[in-house]
């Protein structure tokens, strides 16, 4: 389809309960409608909120108002040297999803909340104290990062980078220098030490707690879990391992192949490439409007 032209997001800070300010965008329709849905994009880790721009035009030019923004200490919610900074997996959710999704039951009073998580941004969805607002969930590729669920004939390359030497070098400077390497943005050490941890980070009992008795059990949304067959981090156990923590939800699981839309990769980053607006896209905007998948939707279900 052809877009029309983008209305500029506007820019904004929203403080998060300990007062950290979260920068993001909101592409708002001018016209108030309670029956029009706002999505909150939650990126992956350590990748811009920008990274999402283009899909976030296209929800916007399909009716949704939407809403985009970086955790603390990334792109537009990073202020100084992340050298001591302090942050984790679990303020990223707990803190700043949450601070972005009551701006959005105050910014949208009424309107359907609906969230699009991608890799980390799926967990985040689940971390929230308002879990419970959230209508429908688009996760792509989301699972934990737990090595032992990496694609097999790479799992020993990808425990080595992400889980020997990504800690190590943070070690050395205090935070992960991921831009100067080109290993996505620079990373704060706490997200470091929850992504490259032996365990998934948030156990069955995690600090002795049940699963039942995480924010997690709050969300009883209706979910579409994507995942691609050649993404490294999002195999079948990965994204299954996350999709049982929201066992209050219904849950979807559709797995596609990159021959299924004429394509020999597709990966862990490419779906929201601009590139997929007329083969991935609708997927995820079918599940939005609906809650359900169209009959011709490529891949399987799981």
């Amino acid at each position: 389809m052809n877009l029309p032209t983008r209305l500029h997001p506007e820019a904004f800070r929203e403080p998060a309960a300990d007062n950290y300010p979260i920068g993001g965008f909101t592409w708002r329709h001018i016209r108030t409608d309670i029956k029009r849905p706002v999505v909150i994009i939650n990126a992956a880790t350590s990748v811009r909120c920008r990274h999402y721009s283009r899909f976030a035009d296209y929800l916007f030019a399909n009716g949704f108002d939407v809403i985009t923004y970086d955790y603390r200490g990334i792109g537009e919610s990073r202020s100084g040297s992340l050298r001591g900074f302090k942050a984790s997996w679990s303020d990223w959710g707990r803190l700043d999803f949450e601070a972005i999704m009551q701006r959005a039951q105050r910014e949208f009073a009424g309107q359907p909340i609906d969230v699009v998580g991608h890799s980390f941004g799926g967990c985040a969805a689940g971390l929230g104290a308002s879990g419970a607002a959230i209508r429908r969930l688009v996760t792509v590729g989301a699972q934990f990062a737990y090595w032992r669920d990496y694609q097999a004939n790479g799992r020993w390359r990808m425990l080595a980078k992400w889980h020997l030497v990504m800690p190590l070098v943070t070690a050395v400077c205090g935070y992960f220098p991921g831009k100067r390497l080109g290993w996505l943005e620079d990373t704060p050490a706490g997200v470091v030490r929850d992504w490259s941890s032996p365990t998934p980070t948030y156990q069955t009992r995690p600090s002795g707690r049940a699963l039942g008795e995480l924010p997690f059990a709050r969300v009883k949304a209706q979910i579409l879990a994507i995942s691609i067959t050649d993404d490294p981090f999002g195999t079948v156990p990965a994204i299954e391992r996350l999709l049982d923590y929201f066992h209050a939800s219904e849950r979807l699981h559709l797995r596609i192949a990159p021959t299924d839309i004429g394509e020999e990769a597709v990966g862990h980053f490419a779906f929201f490439r601009s590139e997929y607006q007329d083969r991935l896209w609708p997927i995820a905007l079918t599940w939005l409007q609906h809650g359900q998948l169209a009959a011709d939707t490529p891949g399987a279900r799981l």
